[in-house]
Formats: C-alpha cells, sequence, structure tokens
C-alpha cells in the first residue's frame, strides 16, 4: 500500500518537473510535445527493464495476443497492483486494453473535471508497455485515451515489418 502512493507521488512530480521545465524556456505548444516525448521516452527505459525482470523464469510467448496477455495481467499486477479490466483486439494487431480505475488518475478527479491534464500523466505510463512490448520484440505505438475519469483505455498497434 505505502509503495503504491511512493510511485503516485513520484510519478506526479516527474510530470510536473518536466512541465516545469520546459514551461520556464517559453513556446509552451512547441514544448508540450516535447514534455511527453520525454516522460514517454523515460517510461520506454523502465519498461525494457521491468518486462526483463517480470519474464526471466517463464516459457517463451507463442504469439502477439499471448504476449498482450501477459502484459494484462503479469505486467499490469506487478505495476499498477491489479489487472486490465478488459482486452480487446480486432486480430490483425490493434489491441485496446482498459482499465476502468487507473491508480494514476484516481487521485486527480472522478468525471470529466481534469479531463484536459490527464494525458501528460498517461504518457509515462504508453512508454512503460511500449518498452515492455519492445524489449519482448514487438515494435508497436501505444496511445492513450481518457473519456471519463479514472477510467483509461490504452491502444496498442502492433507494427507489422
Amino acid at each position: 500500500m505505502a509503495d503504491d502512493v511512493l510511485f503516485e507521488f513520484l510519478h506526479m512530480e516527474m510530470v510536473s518537473h518536466i512541465y516545469k521545465d520546459q514551461a520556464s524556456r517559453g513556446e509552451m505548444e512547441k514544448d508540450r510535445a516535447t514534455c511527453v516525448s520525454t516522460l514517454e521516452g523515460m517510461g520506454f527505459r523502465v519498461g525494457q527493464g521491468l518486462i526483463e525482470r517480470f519474464t526471466k523464469d517463464s516459457p517463451s510467448f507463442k504469439d502477439d495476443l499471448d504476449v498482450m496477455k501477459f502484459i494484462c495481467k503479469d505486467f499490469w499486477i506487478n505495476v499498477f497492483r491489479k489487472q486490465i479490466d478488459n482486452l480487446r483486439t480486432n486480430h490483425q494487431g490493434t489491441y485496446v486494453l482498459q482499465d476502468n480505475k487507473f491508480a494514476l488518475l484516481t487521485q486527480f478527479s472522478n468525471g470529466k473535471q481534469y479531463l484536459e491534464e490527464a494525458p501528460k500523466y498517461l504518457a509515462y505510463s504508453c512508454g512503460l508497455v511500449r518498452g515492455a512490448l519492445s524489449n519482448l520484440g514487438m515494435d508497436c505505438v501505444v496511445t492513450a485515451e481518457v473519456s471519463l475519469m479514472p477510467s483509461c483505455k490504452f491502444q496498442v498497434v502492433i507494427q507489422k515489418i
């Protein structure tokens, strides 16, 4: 329980620090993309490291769906202390992971009060997922969408080579 709170505070401070650092330089619209990219890059590296540790004793995965099930169950439980609530796929490389009570948004609001602020708090998590999948050999694009806080949907599009 205490670990969860520490991680949430650390995450909020990372976002706050990066946005304040960029705001002090001016040109906020261009810097918003830089902030999101910085947070996503940090998450990417952490996701790579975490997935190495979580999969060291597990057997190899047989397909993309197996990997996504692992992300939704084991990876998500280890990082956010709960499973993804819903996993959907079109069986053509697009997956939607839905978390109805996303841990990094529950401290802000229930409803639509801070909806416009939500994306900056999701960039790190998108990077976590992308980094984990990258280390498992899946090149992908991860985006997040919030329509009602604290519910969140992550869309993972696998890039076929």
